[in-house]
């Protein structure tokens, strides 16, 4: 039978499991319609943003995207590699290289993370770092394509490493 305890638990989940799930599915428009409000009751001082302030928010919603996709290709990875990790009849050489596989992702988002550290406190600049293997790209958050930032660019992540890597840097903004 079930207890008071783990009915009340039961319950508790499933409501916030509904919740979730009403909030995921939500509209964007109902999310939108209340940022807009909220704006319209700050006042006028919101209507005075410069131009380079709207770009700011676009290129970081470009970079978020890039994240995002980013964080969703690994997620699924990494569920792979867990599954293999837990299955019964996979071999100890496959669930040992799953381990190693999942250790390997851990320390490429560590780098990543360490890397766009870097490019914003040298260039101030926001910037998206991919690593895959020996190949590094950077898509920084910039209107203007400056050849010259690129190879600081380039040079401060190589300084990072004591083995050459391939590294491509791409300027994104509106």
């Amino acid at each position: 039978m079930i207890n008071k305890q783990n009915l009340w638990f039961l319950t508790l989940f499933s409501l916030i499991l509904v919740l979730s799930v009403y909030y995921i599915t939500m509209p964007n428009d109902l999310l939108i319609a209340s940022s807009s409000t909220d704006t319209l009751e700050k006042g006028n001082n919101e209507k005075n943003d410069t131009e380079e302030d709207k770009n700011t928010i676009s290129e970081t919603d470009n970079l978020t995207a890039l994240r995002v996709s980013l964080d969703e290709e690994r997620d699924k990875e990494k569920e792979e590699l867990k599954t293999t990790m837990t299955k019964e009849d996979a071999t100890t050489d496959e669930k040992n290289n799953a381990y190693e596989q999942l250790k390997y992702l851990s320390v490429i988002e560590g780098e990543e993370e360490k890397l766009e550290k870097l490019i914003k406190q040298e260039h101030k600049l926001n910037s998206f770092v991919k690593i895959d293997n020996n190949t590094i790209t950077v898509v920084a958050a910039k209107k203007k394509h400056d050849v010259t930032l690129a190879n600081n660019i380039m040079r401060t992540i190589q300084n990072e490493y004591d083995t050459k890597k391939t590294i491509t840097v791409k300027f994104e903004g509106n």
